[in-house]
């Protein structure tokens, strides 16, 4: 028995977990329909695929929610994890669905996959027989992703740096990164009995002010580090940023480096996706407001060529969407998508340059660093502040970089803190920048915070 088998077998010996027959989820695996793996999709997609987000805490009212998104068009179905599960607290979310499933209220802000268990779920996944998502959030999710895979979903969310960095705060990060590689290396193994398992990073961060050079890089390094452990299907993401033209220059610098790195390290089989999150950030109680914005950043997607768009709705200001505004906003981006044919290419090859030049700066800084693995490198740099995510809460994120846009709604670096990027493409950050007199910091962060309300 293998290192990794043996580990696999005490993390799922849970009292919370029923029990887990690897050879019956080989075998399901093995035979599994080609359908459920959006890794073929798109391979052999014609268009750019439509996810939205959604999960509630029961399976009848998840089943409803995927019958309401089959009908409206979707591509890609999500599976969102609630807070507890996240947090590994099982007891929490097995008390809390069954006063959901008694009570008919959601005492949960999504599904609890642990406590439905693999054999539950897999019946409502191979019933809609579309590639599932899976959404969580969690730092360690070694259980979690046994189970999810076990159930047919076949692309899994995350990363120890974009699942750590905005979502903890004491969380060790070191063990993030081991209990990451051991969610690569089970990826990597399922991978080999039938289609590939795709695996996805988490782009937005903190959603607030991030520069695309810190998005680029750790969407870099999370790919590196799964295709290291034998994955060959990734995602790369970012989120709608607040500035067309930014958003189209990092789309084509991830795509050209995404690729460059991949190949650099060997992993020129690797298939690379990138996918676009609509605005990540506070959204307008005006619903007719959300609407445009939502339509504008799915022509902002068609633009930058996404393989997948991530959907919001227009009720994102109040509170978790219903199932009706969920299917209402796949069937408004499908819709909208449908009218986008023939877009011209866009770029600013001055923007593009310097952006190159900075991602490229951060990682060889980072490679440069004195350490015998990939992930030690990547968690010294962390640590010495050569990476850090603005607005970040965890205790090892240096906080030093400081953000705000430029009078084109620019992300832009106004101080740099420890980030190894040269003079030279500092004060090309720092000559777009446009204070009005008198202008505090503070302020302008605030108003660009708030930029879409």
């Amino acid at each position: 028995m293998s290192l990794l088998q043996r580990e696999r077998d005490i993390i799922v010996r849970n009292e919370y977990v029923d029990r887990f027959d690897f050879d019956e989820i080989e075998e399901f695996i093995r035979g599994a329909s080609k359908d459920l793996f959006i890794s073929r999709t798109f391979k052999t997609a014609d268009k750019m695929l439509v996810q939205p987000r959604g999960g509630f805490p029961t399976y009848e009212k998840v089943f409803a929610l995927y019958k309401d998104f089959k009908e409206a068009g979707v591509d890609v179905l999500p599976l969102t994890i609630d807070s507890n599960t996240r947090l590994n607290d099982y007891a929490t979310a097995k008390k809390m669905l069954a006063l959901s499933e008694e009570n008919d209220v959601d005492m949960l802000n999504g599904y609890p996959l642990i406590t439905h268990g693999y054999r539950t779920t897999r019946k409502m996944i191979t019933h809609f027989n579309t590639p599932v998502s899976l959404r969580h959030g969690t730092p360690d999710a070694r259980l979690l992703i046994e189970t999810a895979l076990a159930s047919g979903i076949f692309e899994i969310e995350g990363g120890p740096i974009t699942y750590l960095l905005p979502y903890s705060k004491n969380f060790p990060m070191d063990k993030a990164f081991l209990y990451w590689k051991y969610v690569e290396r089970v990826c990597a193994k399922y991978s080999k009995l039938n289609e590939p398992i795709n695996r996805e990073s988490f782009g937005p961060l903190s959603a607030t002010l991030q520069p695309p050079a810190i998005v680029i890089v750790i969407q870099i390094l999370e790919m590196l580090l799964s295709l290291e452990e034998g994955v060959k299907s990734f995602s790369v993401s970012f989120s709608q940023s607040g500035s067309m033209i930014q958003d189209i220059v990092t789309s084509n610098v991830i795509k050209k480096l995404s690729r460059k790195y991949a190949d650099r390290f060997g992993h020129t089989d690797a298939m690379i996706h990138l996918v676009y999150h609509q605005w990540m950030g506070a959204f307008p109680y005006n619903k007719e407001y959300s609407d445009s914005l939502i339509t504008t950043s799915t022509v902002i997607a068609a633009m930058v060529g996404a393989d997948k768009i991530i959907t919001k709705t227009r009720n994102e200001a109040f509170g978790i969407p219903t199932k009706e505004a969920n299917a209402m906003a796949v069937a408004c981006v499908q819709y909208t998508l449908g009218m986008l044919g023939g877009i011209p290419k866009v770029e600013d090859k001055e923007e593009e340059e310097n952006l190159t030049n900075e991602v490229d700066e951060i990682l060889e800084a980072v490679f440069n660093e004195e350490a015998d693995t990939l992930w030690r490198q990547v968690f010294n740099a962390i640590k010495k502040g050569y990476i850090e995510i603005p607005f970040s809460p965890h205790i090892i994120n240096a906080n030093e970089v400081i953000t705000i846009r430029d009078p084109q709604s620019n992300i832009r670096i106004l101080k740099k803190g420890k980030l190894p990027i040269s003079d030279k493409s500092f004060a090309f950050e720092r000559s777009k920048i446009k204070l009005a007199q008198g202008e505090r910091v503070v302020d302008k962060i605030i108003q660009d915070i708030g930029i879409m309300l």
